[in-house]
């Protein structure tokens, strides 16, 4: 692999032909960050409360290394990077910050381990998707590597490698894992749009064509697939996530921020379903606030499901309950209870899914 150089979505029906099979996860996970700093009691606490679909937790509190971006830095293959404060930049070799983003994320992984030990089912992993990666690092100029088409290749290259060695970690440590890769794409949106700014702050990266978005995440999903990733998942907390692109780029669920659905989301979230994407609904915010009844959480979901016409048996089989966002600007006790409601509210669909 060669260093980069600069310059270089029909509606939906009343219910689906095939009904989705039931692919086997949990009714309810987390997003990946966490807040605090000790892995092992954060890892305990995950592994009790979301006993069915466990996630190797992230948490930014302990510094660079430890956020989203420096630990996907820390994956990639014959990629290195090291903080400046403007944030993340491109590295010849690998220097303290990038060592330190590789220690964290092996100390996570010995506390997921020594808390799912016999584990077996679904286990879900994040790193940043290519793109949002792509608008946060920055080349050897300061402009980031978005701005190079090159670049963004060679980006996507090392990313897709890099999680092939990861998912071998993790199922080494936890043999009876069925590893699910999520993909973190807060930017894409912004990406597509050319709204990502410049160094200078004065303007705009130019959009970056839907297709050529597309056939890089699908590198990555397919690769990390081929790996042996149970399943993949995408996740957008901002608006208007592109449910219908990342269907075609072959994410098998959309991870998304629930309140933030609007109307015109309805038909790409119909044949989502009838397709057998499943949804990651995003049902509680991700900084404390005072939380409803479980059954309450989920009655937009119960609202959207009758409004589309789907099967309400569809409901258990489609839908995983999380949190809006990644829960890093929680309090721990916030945290912890924003977990174990979003378990709660899973088990009320199930229970009740009219």
């Amino acid at each position: 692999m060669s260093a980069p150089r600069d310059g270089v979505d029909g509606g939906p029906g009343a219910q689906a032909p095939d009904a989705p099979a039931p692919l086997g996860w949990g009714a309810a996970t987390g997003v990946g960050s966490m807040p605090g700093g000790d892995a092992r009691d954060t890892a305990k606490g995950v592994a009790a409360t979301l006993e069915g679909f466990p996630f190797l937790a992230e948490l930014p509190a302990r510094g660079p290394g430890a956020d989203m971006i420096g630990r996907t830095i820390g994956l990639l293959a014959e990629t290195y990077a090291h903080v400046e404060p403007s944030g993340w930049r491109i590295s010849d070799r690998p220097g303290r910050d990038t060592r330190r983003a590789r220690s964290w994320l092996g100390e996570d992984l010995d506390a997921l381990e020594e808390f799912t030990q016999g584990y077996e089912g679904p286990l879900k992993i994040q790193a940043v998707g290519p793109w949002t990666l792509a608008a946060a690092l920055e080349r050897r100029g300061g402009e980031a590597f978005l701005g190079d088409a090159g670049a963004c290749r060679y980006l996507a290259e090392s990313l897709a490698e890099g999680l092939t060695s990861h998912l071998a970690e993790v199922r080494r440590r936890v043999p009876g894992a069925a590893p699910v890769l999520q993909i973190d794409e807060p930017s894409l949106t912004a990406v597509l749009r050319g709204r990502v700014r410049t160094a200078s702050g004065y303007r705009t990266y130019t959009a970056v064509d839907r297709q050529v978005v597309e056939d890089a995440l699908r590198q990555v999903l397919e690769r990390a697939t081929a790996a042996g990733a149970a399943g993949t998942a995408v996740h957008s907390c901002a608006p208007d996530v592109p449910f219908a692109l990342l269907r075609r780029a072959g994410a098998g669920a959309v991870s998304f921020d629930f309140s933030l659905l609007t109307e015109r989301d309805d038909d790409a979230i119909g044949e989502a379903v009838e397709g057998g994407t499943r949804l990651l609904a995003g049902i509680v915010p991700g900084t404390d606030t005072a939380l409803s009844d479980p059954a309450g959480s989920v009655m937009g979901v119960r609202t959207l499901w009758r409004r589309l016409g789907l099967d309400p048996g569809l409901l258990a089989e489609s839908v995983v309950c999380t949190p809006a966002c990644g829960l890093a600007g929680a309090s721990p006790a916030y945290a912890r209870a924003a977990l174990a409601h979003v378990v709660r509210a899973a088990r009320s669909l199930a229970d009740n899914p009219e």
